[in-house]
Formats: C-alpha cells, sequence, structure tokens
C-alpha cells in the first residue's frame, strides 16, 4: 500500500490513541468516585476537591515527555515513543486502582500517567500531521478534537462501570483497555519520510502551503515570531482554559443553574471546543492560519461579552456565550499544530511544537487562577470575563504583529 492511501490508516490509528489520551478530561468522574471508595473502605474524609492537585499535576508534568518524546519523535519515529507514552497513561490509571491515599494517586496518575500522557499526545500529532502537508490544519483539527472529544464520549462510559462496581475496578479496567488499545494501534504507525509530497500535491512558493527551511527549535527560539506566535496561543487560549476550569460553578452561581443543567453547560461547551477544532483547521487551509487566528480572537472577544452581560436566569445567553468560547478556543487547538509546522518546517515539528505548547500551559495555569482570585474577592465572575475578552484582543494586535514580522522576513 503505497503512503498516499497508508497515511489515513496512521491517522485513523492516531485518533483511537488520541481517545484514550483524551480520557484525562474524565477525571472529575474518577475523583468523585474515588473520593467515595477512599471514605467507604479506609473511613477518611476526602472531596474531590482534594484530589485536585492530583489533575493539576498530570496536567503539569506533561510539556516534558512532549517536548523530550518530541525530539524521539523526530529521530527514531512514531511507534517506539507513542507505545512507551500510551502504556505509561494505561498504567498509571491501572496502578491508581490499588491507590490508599492521595499521595499514591499523585505518583500513579499524576506522575507516570501524566509523563505518558505528554510524550504520546504530542507525537501523534505531529507524526499525523506530517503525513498531511496537503491538509495540515484540518488534520490538526481531526486528531485535537478527538482528544477533545473525550470529554463528551468517557465520563457517561466511567460512569456506568463506577455504578456497577467502584472506582478502584474502573480504574483498573479502563487502564487495562487503553493499554491494548494503543498497543494494537501503534501498530499501524510509522514515520512519515522526509520532504514527502502526496501525489498531485504542488508545493506552493506562497501561504501555508509553502516549501520552507527545517528549523530546529534551537533556531526557533532565535526568531521573534516564534515569540509572537507563543504569545498569541496564551491569549488565544487563555478565555477557553479559564472558562473550561470552571464551566459547571459559574453556571450554578452566576446563572443559578441546577446540577443537570450546570452539566449540559459544560457538555456544550465541549462540543464546540471539538466542533471548533476540525472546522478552524479546514478553514486555515483556505483562508491562512492567521487570518483564521484573527476570527477566533474576535469570536472570543464577543464570548466574554456575551458572558458579562448574563444574569441570574439567562440560560439562554449563557449557552451562546460558552459555545463561541467553546469555537474560539477549539480554534486555537486544531490551528496551531500545522501553524508551528507551516513556519518552523515539519521535520522537527514534535519538539518545535511541544515547546510552542508552552503558551497553552501559561494559560492553563493563569486563566484558572485568575477566574478564582476574580471571584475570591468580588463574589462575581463578570470581572473576569473582562479579563479574558481583554486577552481575545491584545491576541488580535498580535496577529497584526506577527503578519508584519512575515511580512518582513
Amino acid at each position: 500500500m503505497n503512503l498516499d492511501k497508508k497515511r489515513w490508516i496512521i491517522l485513523l490509528a492516531g485518533c483511537f490513541i488520541n481517545l484514550c489520551l483524551g480520557s484525562i478530561y474524565a477525571w472529575s468522574v474518577f475523583s468523585a468516585a474515588m473520593a467515595d471508595y477512599f471514605n467507604a473502605t479506609m473511613g477518611s474524609n476526602i472531596t474531590p476537591g482534594d484530589l485536585a492537585i492530583v489533575y493539576t499535576i498530570a496536567n503539569s508534568v506533561g510539556p516534558i515527555t512532549m517536548i523530550s518524546g518530541g525530539w524521539f519523535n523526530d529521530k527514531f519515529g512514531p511507534k517506539k515513543v507513542i507505545l512507551v507514552g500510551g502504556i505509561m497513561w494505561g498504567l498509571g490509571m491501572f496502578l491508581s486502582g490499588f491507590a490508599t491515599s492521595v499521595g499514591y494517586l499523585i505518583a500513579t496518575y499524576g506522575i507516570i500517567g501524566g509523563l505518558g500522557l505528554g510524550m504520546a499526545y504530542g507525537s501523534v500529532i505531529s507524526t499525523c500531521v506530517k503525513f498531511f502537508p496537503d491538509k495540515r490544519g484540518l488534520i490538526g483539527g481531526i486528531t485535537t478534537a478527538v482528544y477533545g472529544a473525550s470529554s463528551v464520549i468517557l465520563p457517561p462510559i466511567v460512569t456506568a462501570i463506577v455504578s456497577r462496581t467502584d472506582a478502584s475496578f474502573a480504574f483498573k479496567l479502563v487502564g487495562i483497555i487503553f493499554i491494548v488499545l494503543i498497543a494494537v494501534s501503534c501498530m499501524f504507525l510509522e514515520q512519515c519520510p522526509e520532504d514527502y509530497v502526496p501525489s498531485g500535491y504542488v508545493v506552493s512558493t506562497t501561504g501555508s502551503g509553502a516549501k520552507i527551511e527545517n528549523k530546529n527549535w534551537k533556531e526557533m527560539l532565535k526568531t521573534p515570531v516564534f515569540y509572537v506566535m507563543l504569545l498569541l496561543l496564551t491569549c488565544g487560549a487563555f478565555s477557553g482554559m479559564m472558562i473550561i476550569s470552571q464551566a459547571s460553578s459559574v453556571a450554578q452561581n452566576m446563572i443559578g443553574m441546577t446540577a443537570v443543567q450546570a452539566s449540559l453547560a459544560v457538555s456544550l461547551l465541549a462540543l464546540f471546543n471539538a466542533f471548533g477544532r476540525i472546522l478552524a483547521g479546514y478553514i486555515s487551509d483556505k483562508l491562512g492560519r492567521i487570518n483564521t487566528l484573527m476570527i477566533a480572537c474576535m469570536l472570543g472577544c464577543i464570548g466574554g461579552f456575551i458572558l458579562y452581560n448574563c444574569g441570574t436566569g439567562a440560560a439562554g445567553l449563557f449557552y451562546v456565550g460558552l459555545a463561541i468560547v467553546g469555537m474560539s478556543f477549539g480554534s486555537f487547538m486544531g490551528v496551531y499544530p500545522g501553524f508551528t509546522a507551516d513556519q518552523f518546517g515539519p521535520k522537527n515539528n514534535s519538539v518545535n511544537y511541544g515547546i510552542m505548547f508552552v503558551g497553552f500551559a501559561l494559560a492553563g495555569y493563569f486563566g484558572p487562577q485568575i477566574m478564582r482570585g476574580v471571584y475570591a474577592s468580588t463574589g462575581a465572575y463578570q470581572n473576569a470575563f473582562i479579563i479574558a475578552l481583554s486577552f481575545s484582543v491584545a491576541g488580535i494586535i498580535f496577529t497584526f504583529l506577527y503578519r508584519f514580522l512575515a511580512k518582513r522576513k
């Protein structure tokens, strides 16, 4: 089978792997069940909030192996790197089923699982994008959307398992299933040949399809455009990371929704997040990456403004604001893998995108912190949405700065 056909099988395998990796978004289901398990079996007095540190650590250590694993991926190919990362992720979940303390969960889920997740996730996306130089935006959107879609698909499955057994068994079962699925999927992966070009695809001399010089991470860090792109990613992801972290609490405390209605709001945000990744990735192949990202920043402004004007009982308006913010956030997640490859070349994109992902990590840290700080000091969320809107405005400014630097180059 030639590569033009085989690349679609590789993409499908990558999507299965990312679906497993995206189960980190089901943590809220696991944490609530695990807190109940600790309290029932060991007489503890633990709340899901006490277990939040486990999720925080799992997300925080990921970029470490996303960068280091990216180096191995670019040098030796994706099979072994993603297999090791995937096994670590599944093993971390399996071992969490034996947890007797929060510290044990930090070691298994947070550190072993988190390091494996970062290693596999970045390599999956980079590998798939390399095989589609003609559709980098769309493929980046699809692979990141499947990862995000786990937040919709997996929670009800995990909930069903927990309801019939307990959190301990759910961790073990899901961990084993993920190890098997990832191992089988890795059999279909392979390294993309350097300078691979699909049949019938003509490399243009301008635009996102232009052939460019491959830069390694050291060369990338020497370019001013890298820092503009990193800050643009931080600004673009800020609103989404801020609101995703506390969407349920905002829905209940600001709008007066019930827990069931709030869960619907969270699902709506997740759906538009996933949809935005695919749509923006596709559009960016047509309109250009930076034009698409500017539109995404504008959507962030609109979404922030709508949420700022929401109040008690304004459920419909709140849903609209969440959907728009989800679209904006998803756009950045879907476009940036291809955007980074366009700018610095596909050869070293695993490492380069891993470093660029620091911009996302910054948004993931400061967004929720600012949301919590604003609510703690004012007893309301509105000012946080104004701050988020300001970041989106800053993002628009960075798109113009990027154009200036690209034109000068």
